[in-house]
């Protein structure tokens, strides 16, 4: 067999065993009342160096096929993305602005402030090239809640059309936009557009076009695709030529090609046949995310750690944790809600899943993170979103839960 011929066999292997794996973990943990991505996340970090002592991440993915791995993760990044831009409802959101805002600030700024305390913390111990912005990214990666995971939560408690499913739906997807905005322009401060960082002040100039010009023509389209076939050919290959373009116009801009899918998705028509227009991306997104896991996996490796990075661990699990359900819980209470609800929101925040991994990935490849607390932060994202189902049965979330204070809408009677 030829060099060539052996690559392609062993990527084809290689994606098979990963597809496998999740698939596998994923049902282990549905089964365990878990997300199904969390499954998915573990099976990754397995398939890695951390187990066995990398013998099997060594024979199953060899150094010729990490770089087609790569690729396939970062597509899988990139509708993942784009889903996420998708799923935000502005209109609901808008509605429920008053309520969702505290809980979003509170949900976000005390994760924030202690993230910074535990860079300071952490700097000497995992030095980086960049300290002021290490510090400042360790906030932003305290702050972040998985949008995507959530409404998985919520939807399989049957509370995505209750007045609390629209609450804490519409107050993650505040910290959703806020967190990716901060991420930018941290990315910004820190030079990340590396020779020419004035091809920066593009990205605002681009939103808007993104906004104001590109998001009514695909309105026009998604309208006519509701009359013509054709014309819903026409929507799925914008969407197909344009996810890559404003992938590569965020990336050719000095800023992660994350930022141009989610961008992207969140331009896309909620109206019409928009949405439903895009429902290729839900289908692809089992067979390419699990590959981004794997190339995560890789990068963690465990099985080498002293003993005192238990400790250091601990430490970011608490801090994680505290700062969301402290923060959450506050902002709750401040607008009304009653003891359960504002535990149950502060929960539901807590997961981060899928989108700290993203950002992780994103403060990997511009050196603001090492190996070392890049493998104890992926630790992080998994432990606290694995903490949700378990705390949400703690504060009794089954129950009816109360009516959320106006201007709240009420969409069906709360369970």
């Amino acid at each position: 067999m030829s060099g060539s011929a052996h690559q392609f066999a062993m990527f084809v292997l290689a994606l098979a065993v990963i597809l496998v794996a999740a698939r596998a973990a994923g049902v282990v943990a549905r089964r365990l009342g878990q997300p199904a991505v969390v499954g998915e996340i573990i099976a990754g970090i397995a398939l890695g160096p951390t187990l066995l002592g990398g013998q099997v991440s060594t024979v199953l993915f060899p150094a010729d096929i990490r770089p087609s791995l790569a690729t396939v993760a970062n597509l899988g990044l990139a509708l993942f993305m784009f889903s996420v831009g998708l799923d935000l409802d502005w209109e609901t959101s808008r509605r429920v602005l008053r309520t969702a805002v505290p809980v979003a600030v509170g949900a976000m700024l005390l994760p924030f402030v202690l993230g910074i305390a535990l860079g300071l913390f952490l700097i000497e111990r995992y030095p980086s090239d960049h300290p002021a912005v290490f510090v400042a990214f360790l906030g932003v990666a305290m702050s972040v809640t998985a949008f995507p995971v959530l409404a998985r939560i919520v939807d399989d408690n049957g509370l995505s059309r209750t007045d609390f499913g629209v609450l804490a739906l519409s107050s993650a997807a505040i910290c959703d936009v806020v967190a990716w905005s901060a991420l930018a322009v941290l990315l910004a401060v820190a030079g990340a557009g590396g020779p020419n960082p004035w091809s920066l002040l593009l990205v605002v100039p681009y939103a808007w076009v993104m906004f104001r010009v590109v998001r009514p023509v695909l309105r026009g389209m998604a309208e006519r695709a509701e009359r013509s076939d054709r014309w819903a050919w026409c929507l799925t290959g914008a969407v197909l030529v344009g996810l890559p373009l404003s992938s590569l116009a965020t990336e050719g801009m000095g800023l992660h090609f994350v930022f141009g899918a989610f961008l992207f998705g969140a331009v896309m028509p909620r109206t019409g046949s928009g949405a439903p227009g895009t429902a290729w991306c839900g289908r692809c997104l089992p067979f390419v995310l699990p590959v981004f896991f794997a190339v995560v996996g890789l990068g963690v490796d465990l099985s080498g750690f002293p003993i005192t990075r238990l400790w250091d661990i601990a430490l970011i699990v608490a801090v994680a944790a505290a700062g969301k359900l402290l923060g959450g819980f506050a902002g709750a209470r401040l607008r009304g809600l009653d003891v359960r609800r504002s535990s149950a929101l502060a929960v539901l925040m807590n997961t981060r899943g899928l989108a700290e991994l993203v950002v992780l990935a994103v403060g990997l490849r511009l050196g603001v993170l090492g190996n070392d607390l890049y493998s104890l932060m992926v630790v992080m994202a998994v432990a606290t979103t694995v903490m949700t189902g378990p705390l949400l049965r703690l504060v009794h979330l089954e129950r009816a839960p109360e009516k959320v204070p106006s201007p709240v809408p009420t969409l069906v009677p709360d369970p």
